[in-house]
């Protein structure tokens, strides 16, 4: 993987840069895409690439369950598999299955579990994380090793070292214990990664919680070892002002010469706040998910939700003046009737619509970075 910086704004730390990967170029600032199971619901691989969605991220935790990263190796790789031609990353598997032990972690900003730590479910050792699958309920032992060869096996172009995932309402001393115990293995994820390259790239997760003097640690520890890049995991906060200002903190520490990913966050308020600190690329299933349940993003931040008994008789689009395949061939109306008759078509469209304007947002804040707007 090669990194290229292109331009640095001259009135913050966002910059425009180009990732080069086997699958071809992610240009940055970007959005990427989530697609759990190897697809984004309800849209197949055509679809997206034509969206001009760059970069997707796949789960490696469901693909390991079904069908199995053996067989997509065997199908040719997860590419092949899913029939895409462009940019894949995967992550470690580690935050599903934290999310199993200390539930509520999967919010938005990935902080707001309350709940106790499940210990029937998932048992923490220094070698890895005994989980049961929600599948079949069968006994899983994930080591940073199994989660990089599982990674190898699914082949995609941007991997993620295993790391633990505390909760935000953990102890000072816990997290400790955590901070140590997951650069352990991130190091041996870096380790087995080394071994086979193959073309591969593979990301550090910066960790430390919302302690801003263990983030710095982390940035120093993993920046002084080969990875090809930095993703900002772990809890960042229980709101959005607590997370920007824990970044605006932290990404003066994160190497600069290398690009990094904020997991999970990918919100159109959220970018408009991070990008300035340096941010390079977003992930989050937001946008599919509000399309689900009807609810239309507009490019300057802005959202309305078809359902509403308004749009019943709105023979516009869903935006005026919007370019998407959605918005140029149905109404607001068409839409309304669809959702209120129970037609998945109506989820499958909005997301068309909702991943074409995070394509287009992307766009413009990267012109603007270009023109030192940002």
């Amino acid at each position: 993987m090669k990194f290229e910086i292109l331009h640095t704004s001259k009135k913050s730390r966002a910059r425009v840069a180009r990732i080069h990967t086997p699958h071809g170029v992610i240009d940055t600032p970007n959005f990427v895409a989530v697609g759990t199971n190897g697809t984004i619901k309800g849209l197949d691989s055509k679809t997206v690439q034509d969206l001009g969605i760059q970069l997707m991220f796949c789960n490696t935790y469901h693909l390991m369950l079904q069908p199995g990263s053996k067989l997509i190796e065997q199908a040719g790789g997860l590419h092949r598999f899913m029939n895409r031609t462009q940019p894949l990353i995967t992550d470690s598997g580690g935050f599903q299955v934290f999310s199993l032990a200390y539930g509520g972690v999967a919010s938005e900003l990935k902080s707001q579990g309350t709940k106790k730590t499940n210990q029937s479910v998932v048992k923490i050792t220094e070698d890895g994380v005994w989980f049961k699958s929600y599948r079949n309920g069968d006994k899983i032992f994930l080591t940073p090793e199994s989660s990089i060869q599982a990674q190898k096996e699914l082949g995609a172009d941007i991997l993620i070292s295993f790391d633990e995932l505390p909760p935000y309402h953990i102890d000072e001393a816990a997290l400790k214990r955590s901070f140590e115990r997951t650069h352990r293995w991130e190091k041996r994820s870096l380790e087995t990664h080394l071994s086979n390259p193959n073309h591969q790239a593979l990301y550090a997760v910066i960790h430390g919680g919302v302690d801003v003097e263990l983030r710095k640690k982390s940035c120093e520890i993993l920046g002084s070892q080969a990875f090809d890049g930095f993703g900002i995991g772990g809890s960042l906060g229980k709101n959005r002002p607590e997370m920007i200002s824990m970044l605006t903190d932290v990404m003066p520490a994160v190497p600069r010469e290398r690009p990094n990913h904020l997991l999970g966050i990918g919100d159109l308020p959220s970018i408009r706040e991070c990008l300035p600190l340096g941010i390079d690329t977003f992930d989050s299933s937001y946008p599919t998910k509000a399309a689900r349940h009807g609810t239309v993003l507009r490019e300057e931040g802005m959202h309305y939700n078809v359902t509403r008994a308004p749009y019943a008789l709105s023979l516009r689009p869903l935006v005026d003046d919007c370019s998407c395949y959605t918005c140029q061939h149905y109404t607001a109306s068409y839409l309304h009737h669809l959702f209120r008759a129970h037609e998945t078509t109506a989820m499958n469209l909005v997301s068309i619509h909702n991943l074409h304007v995070m394509v287009q947002v992307m766009a413009s804040y990267r012109a603007k970075i270009q023109a030192d707007e940002v």
